[in-house]
């Protein structure tokens, strides 16, 4: 069992394994000394791995029973700033310096604890009195691996909020809403921090969300899939996160208006696994209309890895079954000890599943086909014309992440993923000629790039390949520069520019205007305006903008020969 845990938990946010360096993430204090966001940095993941038990749990629901998250309705101190009607009740805000408003702990659904484990959102419950808080509510339960240990702490079941910063409460105002999905390999991170940044002080309504993470974001087994089928009449499970997501853009339509927000233009954006979940909600037909434009950074639908079936993401609910239940471990009863036993014994359990991808440490960005959220794989849906029919801004870092076989053994890994075109594949990277090609300046070693283009580049080409052959606009580019200057662009690098002003004494050549570009996009749904360089639609010619150390500049083609052979999101 260790032995399988060491292969297996292979991590996060950035997801490495231990054949390299970990890559992490970081807060990011402002001179006030409040967090403002989180930036990816380096440093070395932890797991506390857990031992499987050989029988069920001898602990009741009684002593289960979490503390739900719920700030008090009259809490000490000063009384709210501003207070919103909102449904379920009476929201309170802090009226900020700047002329902003921002609304914390701000619940779009039940807590999803107890019998809730496992289920679609359900609406929030009423309140009486101002619900306020100035305090973020905890992220949603995550296991520690060293990056985000604060996080975990705090973290617990109870975590479906949200956050709102707006620059203005006029009912009629109608500001661009831009709602962010954090990273974190859909197993850690939070949404506190984010509209502390920059980015709040524009003339947007900023929002962060919080889904289920892990095992409980997205887990199947079949008994939820047979209770699923007596209540939806579709026999599907899984996918609860995008669920979480789902209910949380429903709650936006029916209130953002009550805080200057305009319901029919709403952005979404993520990084990573929260771009990949962009990705994911284009492909859901139980998000349409939800949202009008999207932007995902470096994160794509299927992060390049074929999907999961449900028959097979039900076998990973049996595999966690088996480590908690004595009783058949597809059936109710088992279903129901999973229901009882400890969050974080489940949550780190999650990492000792076996998932039929080739890097176990990114198993719950695998896609999930569980036949109601994502009734077919996303290349499907959008090699169809399909998606939802909202403009695109998709991109990635020139460097990305590192898969754990292509570091490994590259030749193997070439032989196994590309089969037939693996000779293709040699050529490109000119290893039918060398064993160990030149390292690019840029784009790093052969297995970095190849990483790179296997998860990311190419993955965001297809789509917006993809987007442009149904009829829609999408815009590509790739990211250089990292805001630190002595820094290699890495996975995260373009966090800084979306959510930070340039610093005082920063030229403006190493500092690509992502967040003009993004609020103007999220505003008209081009990111082009006077001012800022040229950014051209991806077209026919598969034109993109690249972010250099010298400025952008357009390119066409990207990494064409590769990305050919190269073909899901």
């Amino acid at each position: 069992m260790m032995k399988r845990l060491a292969q297996t938990s292979c991590l996060m946010a950035v997801l490495l394994c231990s054949a390299m360096p970990v890559m992490a993430q970081q807060a990011l204090r402002g001179p006030d000394g409040r967090y403002y966001l989180v930036l990816p940095g380096t440093g070395k993941a932890k797991t506390t791995p857990p031992a499987a038990p050989e029988a069920a749990p001898a602990v009741t629901r009684a002593v289960l029973a979490l503390k739900p998250y719920d700030p008090p309705a009259a809490p000490p101190g000063p009384p709210a700033d501003v207070i919103v009607n909102v449904s379920g009740g009476q929201l309170g805000g802090e009226a900020l310096s700047d002329g902003t408003f921002a609304f914390k702990a701000v619940p779009f659904a039940r807590p999803p604890v107890g019998d809730l484990r496992w289920t679609a959102p359900q609406d929030a419950s009423a309140w009486s009195g101002v619900r306020f808080s100035k305090e973020s509510a905890p992220g949603c339960l995550q296991a520690a691996y060293g990056w985000q240990d604060d996080i975990s702490k705090r973290s617990s079941e109870d975590c479906l909020y949200l956050e709102i910063r707006t620059p203005s409460l006029n009912n009629g105002a109608k500001k661009p809403v831009m709602v962010f999905i954090h990273g974190g390999a859909n197993r850690a991170g939070a949404g506190a921090g984010t509209i502390s940044s920059s980015l709040g002080r524009r003339d947007v309504v900023v929002v962060s969300l919080q889904c289920r993470l892990g095992v409980f974001g997205f887990l199947s087994h079949p008994a939820l899939t047979a209770e699923q089928a007596k209540e939806t009449g579709i026999a599907a499970s899984g996918n609860y996160a995008l669920m979480d997501q789902i209910k949380a853009l429903q709650w936006l339509r029916d209130n953002i208006a009550r805080f200057g927000g305009d319901p029919d233009n709403v952005t979404i954006f993520g990084h990573s696994a929260g771009g990949q979940d962009v990705g994911l909600l284009m492909a859901s037909p139980l998000a349409r209309g939800l949202f009008h434009k999207a932007i995902a950074q470096s994160g794509t639908p299927q992060f390049g890895f074929a999907p999961r079936t449900l028959a097979q993401n039900e076998t990973l609910g049996i595999q966690l079954a088996e480590q908690f239940s004595n009783a058949p471990a597809d059936g109710a009863k088992a279903l129901a000890d999973l229901r009882r036993a400890p969050a974080m014994v489940l949550q780190q359990a999650g990492d000792t599943l076996v998932p039929p991808m080739e890097d176990a440490g990114f198993i719950w960005d695998q896609a999930t086909v569980d036949g109601r959220v994502l009734p077919k794989s996303p290349a499907e849906i959008f090699k169809a014309g399909e998606g939802a029919k909202v403009p695109l801004i998709i991109g990635v870092s020139a460097r990305e992440l590192e898969l754990a076989d292509v570091r490994a053994s590259l030749y193997g890994a070439i032989a196994t993923r590309f089969g037939e075109q693996r000779g293709k594949v040699l050529r490109f990277y000119k290893l039918d000629v060398k064993k160990n090609p030149k390292s690019d300046d840029l784009l790093g070693d052969v297995p970095l790039q190849l990483s790179t283009d296997i998860m990311l580049r190419c993955p965001a080409d297809w789509m917006a390949r993809q987007i442009t052959a149904s009829g829609g606009t999408a815009y590509l580019y790739q990211l250089d520069i990292d805001a630190d200057p002595k820094a290699r662009v890495q996975h995260g690098s373009e966090l800084s520019f979306v959510f930070n002003d340039r610093p005082k004494g920063v030229k403006a050549d190493r500092w690509p205007r992502l967040m003009d570009y993004w609020v103007q996009f999220a505003t008209t749904g081009d990111p082009n305006r006077k001012g800022l360089d040229d950014w051209p639609v991806y077209g026919r010619k598969g034109r993109y903008i690249e972010f250099s150390r010298k400025g952008s500049k357009v390119e066409s083609a990207m990494r064409q020969d590769i990305c050919a052979v190269l073909d899901r999101p």
